[in-house]
């Protein structure tokens, strides 16, 4: 397709459907995602890997999800939903089983390539879909659910597939989810469907990919979904997907359990703050950013707590740490709600798939620059690494995260002279709060 439709008046049980399949595989995308952060000690033995080389697993697969999100936005603009879940979640599969076997770092390498392809779709096309098959004042919550059910994947993550990888190996845990994979690909051919009066003519089959994607990015408000998503997401990230158990077991002293249930902590706080997230933006579009820089204050004081001291930290204040960068992913989808206000239907997918990046350019960011850090500050050949290494190491973490909340005034700021350009004027706070209910032709700041 090339736009989306007119949504559906009331949600149908059809709609259901539709969506349950699409979350689902969402789940397992985000399951295949993190897998490797739980078993980084396995793969640190496995392959002989230094910091730096380990951190490379996840930036290859996170760079390579980045760079295919534009791509992956105008395939979905093009062939819909059912082909961009159903065909990434298939190569997500064999990602997973190539890993599984692989016993060297290309083989890996080239697995996490795969795994990174396959991903780079399958959640803005279920946004997609949220906005096909959903009456429009829905949408918010929906996509704030369907952010829920994929973080609940970094559980099955955090619990399941840690307590597999350490009492059964690497090859088994692999192999078996690449076979989860391959249900949620065959799931998503048959469960994934458009709505019956939105079938894909390509009326725009003739625009350029450049042009395509010039013409998305260019609203003000665009960007500022991509500061906001640049700017939320990546500390959890840098977390979850690499980072959190080594710190927690070697730095922090834990163990593997209680690194887990740490992990734990970070997902259900994602999962929990979503809906909030969900509820004050539909009720203050107007004061979305508020949320954005809220989280990146609370981001800020977590780092604090953590790395100021210079002993390890007692489980409370760990805790108290990822319940606070936990926050920040939920916080991101604000970001994916400017695209959808600023956006054109027709270009909605591609308007998506650019936001999308900012969080994922931040997290590779990260990833890279911890290990980098780790292993300058460390003795040659460590493969361990000490509370004072990891303090210095996360320090690095300052950098985008200042880069991202200077991106977000700007673009607050852009995006604020555009709508007056419009005739729409950001009320005072106190009005704000007085008014229970915000225009809904209003624009977001």
């Amino acid at each position: 397709m090339t736009g989306v439709p007119h949504p559906v008046r009331t949600s149908s049980h059809r709609a259901m459907v539709v969506f349950t399949a699409a979350v689902a595989a969402y789940f397992v995308a985000v399951l295949h995602r993190t897998s490797l952060g739980v078993a980084g000690v396995e793969a640190i033995e496995r392959f002989g890997l230094g910091a730096t080389a380990l951190s490379m697993f996840s930036v290859v697969q996170l760079a390579v999800y980045a760079g295919m999100q534009l791509p992956a936005g105008r395939v979905l603009d093009r062939f819909g939903a059912r082909v961009v879940i159903g065909g990434g979640s298939a190569v997500m599969a064999a990602g997973q089983l190539l890993l599984a076997f692989a016993d060297d770092v290309p083989l890996a390498l080239a697995a996490r390539v795969l795994i990174g392809a396959g991903d780079a779709g399958i959640f803005i096309s279920a946004v997609r879909l949220v906005a096909q098959w959903f009456p429009p004042m829905r949408a918010p919550l929906m996509v704030q659910v369907t952010g829920l059910i994929g973080q609940s994947g970094q559980l099955a993550s955090a619990i399941p597939v840690a307590w597999l990888v350490h009492h059964h190996g690497w090859t088994p845990t692999f192999t078996v989810l690449a076979a989860v994979g391959a249900v949620a690909a065959v799931a998503s051919f048959l469960g994934v469907r458009e709505p019956d009066d939105d079938r894909r003519d390509a009326p725009h089959s003739d625009t350029s990919f450049l042009r395509a994607v010039r013409a998305a990015v260019e609203p003000p408000g665009t960007r500022l979904g991509w500061w906001s998503h640049f700017a939320t997401p990546f500390s959890a990230n840098v977390v979850a997907l690499l980072w959190g158990v080594p710190f927690f077991v070697t730095a922090q002293g834990r163990s593997t359990a209680e690194a887990g249930a740490l992990l734990t902590v970070l997902t259900v706080t994602a999962m929990t703050t979503g809906p909030l997230v969900g509820r004050f933006t539909g009720r203050h579009p107007l004061r979305r950013t508020w949320a954005v820089l809220g989280s990146c204050g609370m981001t800020l004081v977590a780092w604090l707590v953590v790395l100021v001291p210079s002993t390890p930290r007692p489980l409370w204040q760990l805790v108290l740490f990822v319940v606070l960068v936990g926050m920040g992913g939920p916080v991101s989808l604000v970001g994916i709600d400017f695209a959808r206000t600023y956006s054109a239907p027709e270009r909605l997918g591609t308007a998506s798939g650019f936001v999308n990046t900012g969080g994922f350019v931040s997290t590779i960011v990260g990833v890279l620059a911890v290990g980098v850090a780790l292993q300058a500050v460390s003795p040659a050949g460590a493969t361990t690494y000490s509370l004072d290494a990891y303090r210095w190491a996360f320090s690095v973490l300052l950098v985008p995260w200042l880069l991202g909340v200077w991106g977000v005034l700007r673009s607050r700021a852009r995006t604020r002279a555009a709508m007056a350009d419009e005739g729409v004027v950001v009320p005072r706070l106190r009005d704000a709060v007085r008014r229970p209910h915000v225009p809904r032709r209003a624009r977001d700041r």
